[in-house]
């Protein structure tokens, strides 16, 4: 079975390029334009792990990572920022609304793809060298 993953993002040329990306690696990925319309698509599916932009209109990716540690089911999922933004303060924020890692775009899918590898726990069939 292969893993699930979102990509959050109001870009559709960045979400095009996680998805193929992450298909290559065996992903089956969801897209969603900004964080409210991901919580909502994650309120009846769930994934394995989440990755959002920062800056999107609706709701914001900070705002979307507090909303999903609020659910049970999300508490643990790793949740990866992906975004143009670097600097210290809104990193603070991130970690501290319970974000996982943290990438800058531009982002070259090979670093993206070892860094789920990092932070995605690995299944039985990994294990089983399958």
């Amino acid at each position: 079975m292969s893993r699930r993953a979102i990509i959050v993002d109001d870009s559709a040329t960045m979400r095009h390029m996680v998805v193929f990306a992450l298909e290559e690696a065996g992903y089956a990925v969801q897209q969603a334009v900004d964080g409210q319309k991901a919580l909502n698509l994650l309120s009846h599916q769930r994934v394995d792990v989440v990755i959002t932009e920062v800056n999107m209109p609706q709701m914001d990716g900070i705002t979307l990572v507090r909303e999903l540690r609020k659910l049970p089911e999300y508490k643990f999922v790793p949740i990866l920022v992906l975004t143009t933004e670097s600097g210290e303060e809104i990193k603070q924020q991130g970690r501290a609304a319970g974000v996982t890692g943290w990438i800058v775009k531009p982002f070259d899918p090979e670093q993206l793809r070892e860094t789920l590898g990092r932070v995605l726990p690995a299944s039985s069939a990994d294990v089983a060298g399958e």
